[in-house]
């Protein structure tokens, strides 16, 4: 495996952006120097301690699962419920990257699916010879070999530990849904870290690394030796797949437009539309609007140069955008602010955006102003990927 050095890459890019020699400088070199910049923050900054903190709640997440399996109380299920919400967030917070290896891998669809297929779950719990294989040693890569995208991932789990936006009464968890869901925590896990390892390569924990391995799960570019990291942070060089600094920044920039897209065209309007009712992310938890909230927070995080309590603004898109486009940086700005503020953050006494739980207020009119804020997102966002081809 690769180790990636994203880390020594930010700080020397910080470095040779504070010493460069006095007297003008190609303004092509100035943008690629930029935008390198942004590009290294990104991935250390954004990106990095998202799927690190996604990889290591996973982990607990199924860990807990078995714990309660061995012991079912109340306190035991209401911890991983809580794990399961950790977790959640963060990988709703990592929807504005869904490119490389969430695409590629095909990671996205297999963890994040829904609905659930009821049908097919009834059917499963009278399977003994599938439930005997899910209970087995390596239950955990059987579920992800054999189950269908609509019995895997967050909401598979979700929908036996949740009820009406609570945790259930522990009681009410069959041994049979006790094998279901550790088999799935345990396949979450592992392709929670494939994203990863994917990503950071070595720098990921070693036991994330040993176990994508001992599964022989896809983990670099185009089967190179090279991380997703790596890819990117060679924008221009040979064996990147990126011809140059702009594209790569476009590229991320078109994660931020996919997910503000999906947020209004589908996660939030398929229901309220009617043209699918059944389209609702999270219903059993009733935390929609939240995963919708956390999707615009990928966003942001992204724009502003990582995650909260980790930016580095001074080496953002925000930043190049202020200076370069001031009038564009407070459109993009007020876009994600409204977004956040029209969708609300899912609590009963916000006071403000979508009216909660969104399974139960779908077509409320709250929806159609969380839309309309999406589709303003995604416009300021199109000047801005056209404003960094300039």
């Amino acid at each position: 495996m690769k180790k990636v050095s994203y880390i020594i890459a930010a700080a020397t890019i910080a470095v040779l952006g504070s010493c460069q020699e006095s007297g003008e400088t190609d303004s092509v070199e100035e943008k690629d120097n930029a935008f390198e910049s942004i590009a290294s923050t990104f991935i250390s900054n954004t990106l990095a301690p998202t799927y690190t903190a996604l990889a290591d709640y996973s982990c607990e997440l199924a860990n807990a699962i078995g714990s309660f399996r061995q012991s079912p109380t109340q306190a035991g299920l209401d911890s991983v419920c809580d794990l399961f919400l950790k977790a959640r967030a963060e990988w709703e917070k990592s929807e504005a990257f869904l490119f490389g290896p969430a695409s590629d891998f095909g990671i996205d669809p297999h963890i994040d699916s829904w609905p659930l297929d009821e049908d097919a779950f009834m059917r499963l719990m009278a399977d003994k010879a599938i439930l005997g294989s899910l209970d087995s040693e390596e239950g955990d890569v059987y579920a992800g070999n054999q189950l269908g995208n609509t019995l895997l991932g967050f909401h598979g789990i979700e929908y036996i530990i949740f009820k009406d936006g609570a945790p259930k009464d522990f009681n009410r968890i069959s041994e049979l849904e006790m094998v279901y869901i550790q088999a799935v925590a345990g396949d979450l896990r592992n392709h929670t870290w494939q994203l990863e390892v994917s990503w950071i390569g070595n720098d990921a924990a070693e036991e994330h690394v040993e176990r994508v391995e001992e599964l022989e799960l896809n983990c670099t570019v185009n089967g190179s030796d090279a991380t997703y990291a790596d890819n990117l942070l060679g924008a221009g060089k040979a064996g990147s797949t990126f011809r140059s600094w702009t594209g790569a920044v476009q590229y991320i920039i078109q994660g931020c437009i996919d997910i503000a897209d999906e947020v209004g065209t589908s996660k939030i309007s398929k229901p309220f539309s009617g043209e699918d009712i059944t389209y609702i992310e999270s219903p059993y938890s009733h935390k929609s609007i939240e995963d919708f909230y956390n999707n615009i927070i990928s966003i942001k995080n992204v724009y502003l140069g990582g995650v909260e309590g980790k930016r580095n603004q001074s080496a953002s898109l925000h930043a190049w955008v202020a200076k370069e486009n001031r009038e564009l940086d407070s459109k993009v700005t007020a876009a994600i602010d409204n977004a956040l503020t029209q969708i609300g953050t899912g609590q009963d006494d916000a006071g403000q955006g979508m009216v909660f739980p969104f399974v139960l207020n779908c077509k409320d009119k709250s929806v159609e102003e969380a839309i309309n804020a999406c589709t303003g997102l995604v416009s300021a966002l199109e000047e801005l990927i056209d404003a960094v081809a300039e």
